[in-house]
């Protein structure tokens, strides 16, 4: 835990006028997005979505997590991510057209990022040793909240791959005792349930087995199997099941 943290003390301390710059890089487009969406200002979303996907791998990942282990493994995965973006851009699998389905919802998905170093301050953590915008996990709840807010068609194998680190994620509460990142597992079973019905009903008219009924009902058991496990985790943490029973 400690090499844990120390490390990213290391990375707050070296890179927030960077992390600065992204962030008011990151609501600029935002606001372009939503108020004059031109090609060009899409395509700039995904070029940077695909830097800041590549900045974790290699500056967060390679640079200052080295000490930890699996860190390679880590930066692939980012890096897998960061090339999604790029195949995407040119082919243009996600249109970043509006969508007006989930409104609320996106919003505070797109706003949470913001709150990660709030809810460090509030459980007592000081800069540069605290959870900060420009963060694994902080990236990956902007990215469904931007895919929640602008994809009229999900890219299924992003989404596949956000709501992977997202339940990984979870596990880093217990060893590294970071209740921050339940922020990013509160938004994954919902968003995750989201996109693939989504998918699945954008596919129901394909022949397909199974039918587009039974992946509905199979999806909604597993949000609620991911949520029951989410729930016991979260009593744990606040030391509460020990209590109940």
């Amino acid at each position: 835990m400690e090499i844990f943290w120390n490390t990213i003390a290391a990375y707050n301390a070296a890179t927030w006028p960077a992390q600065l710059l992204f962030t008011v890089l990151a609501a600029a487009l935002l606001v372009l997005l939503y108020l004059r969406p031109t090609p060009v200002v899409r395509v700039a979303m995904k070029l940077f979505m695909a830097f800041l996907n590549f900045w974790i791998a290699g500056v967060y990942y390679m640079v200052y997590c080295r000490p930890r282990e699996y860190h390679g493994m880590l930066a692939l995965f980012w890096a897998v991510m960061g090339g999604i973006w790029l195949y995407d851009l040119a082919f243009r699998r996600t249109s970043l057209e509006r969508s007006d389905k989930h409104n609320v919802f996106a919003l505070l998905l797109l706003a949470m990022p913001l709150l990660y170093p709030l809810c460090s301050l509030a459980l007592g953590r000081t800069f540069p040793m605290m959870t900060m915008p420009v963060m694994p996990c902080s990236v990956a709840v902007f990215t469904i909240g931007l895919m929640l807010a602008f994809s009229e068609r999900v890219n299924i194998v992003l989404a596949m791959f956000l709501c992977h680190w997202a339940l990984i994620g979870l596990s880093k509460v217990y060893f590294f005792g970071i209740p921050e990142d339940y922020l990013l597992a509160c938004s994954t079973i919902p968003a995750l349930y989201i996109f693939f019905r989504e998918y699945v009903r954008s596919n129901a008219d394909r022949p397909m087995k199974p039918s587009a009924h039974v992946l509905d009902a199979l999806l909604i058991t597993l949000c609620l199997v991911i949520g029951i496990f989410f729930t016991f985790t979260l009593l744990h943490q606040l030391d509460l099941f020990t209590r109940i029973i």
